[in-house]
């Protein structure tokens, strides 16, 4: 099993991804969430049962639409085809959407797309497993997923500078 460190460089290259992926869509990107605390804090929340620990791990804005993403690396079985995600996230980021009136994303490795209601509605409660946390999660199927570009629009293209004559 992968130590913490291997696991948080892999996280930490995710979030990089998506926040790279969002600005060339033009997007602005902060980051947010448990990355952005000092050590002693992040492990004394995780020792909480408070909904501060599944805070989103970015927070992105474009014209004028601010859109909360919680980025998941290495949650997708190849075999089953099904992304997890965490129950007792699901629920907390259910609760932050309604407190913020502001959307939350989930978004795997593949650039694919979930929201915490699609988990709640599709997802299937997973066996419990020993790896990890051992927390319970949800399995929902990647057939469900919308796409990053649907979502957070495509790519801009670069501008070409007109030759003048």
């Amino acid at each position: 099993m992968p130590s913490f460190q291997q696991r948080k460089a892999v996280g930490d290259a995710h979030e990089q991804r998506i926040a790279e992926e969002l600005t060339a869509r033009g997007w602005a990107v902060n980051p947010w969430g448990q990355g952005v605390l000092t050590h002693p804090v992040q492990a004394a929340l995780r020792g909480t049962n408070s909904s501060l620990r599944w805070t989103p791990d970015l927070l992105a804005a474009k014209d004028g639409h601010v859109a909360m993403i919680d980025c998941k690396s290495s949650m997708t079985s190849r075999a089953t085809h099904r992304h997890a995600i965490e129950s007792a996230a699901v629920r907390a980021h259910l609760q932050l959407v309604a407190w913020t009136v502001l959307p939350l994303y989930y978004v795997f490795d593949s650039l694919d797309i979930l929201t915490p209601y699609d988990a709640l509605t599709a997802g299937q409660a997973g066996p419990h497993s020993v790896a990890g946390s051992g927390a319970p999660y949800l399995l929902v199927s990647t057939a469900r997923c919308r796409t990053f570009d649907s979502t957070f629009g495509s790519r801009r293209r670069p501008s070409v500078a007109s030759n003048a004559a």
